[in-house]
């Protein structure tokens, strides 16, 4: 079959008048999967089952409320004087950085509220945070958005991904980076690396930052290359908030293995 006659419908079917896109689909799908990875880990380090179910009622509509408020303030000389479209998530308009900030705030004040250590709950749910990106980043290649500059096909061919992929990457007669691709393979690797770190039995926390550098470090270069930037003046604001979050990360790191005591390591109860 010849991929490149096919269109990639962004809308999987109608329910009257109501369009389900494959992004909301997809994002759902990666949040149950990341759901099941979480649990399955969170079953062995000892915490009570229902734990990640309580979070997500609340990590996930704060997540998408947060990503939306963070997206809305950077584009605010826009909204300012359309106030009516600030609620009309359906239409495009969420930023990853914002939900991660709601939800690590969300799962900070929960872990508080049930006598959980923050630490310990977020080395275990980092390979599903990654996760759940590493999957929602397909949600973009089906909106065709979030891509990069103009390239030539030849460029693409020579990255040696399915033609259906490339024509995707065909927009009003240009071809672009497939930034989705870049960031989800990059955080395919970070994936791996996390679980390998679980068998080191690194102290505990340091999963958690671990992950936030990885991601960081990926997103500030993916970043550079995308067409669809938020902005905090002439600067990139996914790449500021990167390099906060790999330094910050970073400096907590070392600043817990010199001062840890006594040492709490990964798979201590």
């Amino acid at each position: 079959m010849d991929f490149s006659l096919l269109t990639i419908d962004p809308v999987a079917f109608e329910l009257g008048p109501i369009s389900v896109r494959w992004y909301g689909i997809i994002i759902a799908f990666g949040i149950i999967v990341a759901y099941f990875v979480g649990q399955r880990e969170m079953n062995k380090r000892g915490f009570h089952e229902d734990f990640l179910t309580d979070l997500l009622i609340w990590a996930v509509p704060i997540a998408i409320i947060s990503a939306r408020i963070y997206y809305v303030i950077f584009e605010w000389s826009y909204y300012k004087d359309h106030l009516s479209e600030i609620i009309q998530v359906w239409n495009g308009g969420i930023a990853i950085h914002g939900a991660l900030i709601g939800s690590f705030i969300t799962a900070y004040v929960f872990s508080k509220k049930r006598g959980e250590s923050f630490w310990k709950v977020a080395d275990v749910l980092a390979p599903s945070i990654i996760i759940g990106q590493i999957i929602g980043r397909w949600g973009n290649f089906m909106n065709q958005e979030a891509y990069g500059g103009v390239v030539e096909r030849s460029f693409l061919e020579n990255l040696h991904i399915p033609n259906w992929i490339i024509e995707q990457m065909n927009v009003n007669g240009f071809y672009h980076h497939p930034t989705f691709l870049y960031e989800s393979v990059w955080n395919i690797v970070g994936l791996i690396v996390l679980l390998v770190l679980r068998k080191v039995n690194l102290l505990r926390g340091e999963s958690f930052l671990i992950y936030i550098m990885w991601y960081s470090f990926g997103r500030y270069f993916v970043e550079s290359l995308r067409m669809d930037s938020l902005y905090i003046g002439p600067l990139r604001t996914a790449q500021l908030i990167s390099l906060i979050g790999l330094v910050a990360a970073a400096v907590i790191l070392i600043y817990r293995r010199k001062t840890m005591s006594p040492k709490v390591h990964y798979k201590d109860k």
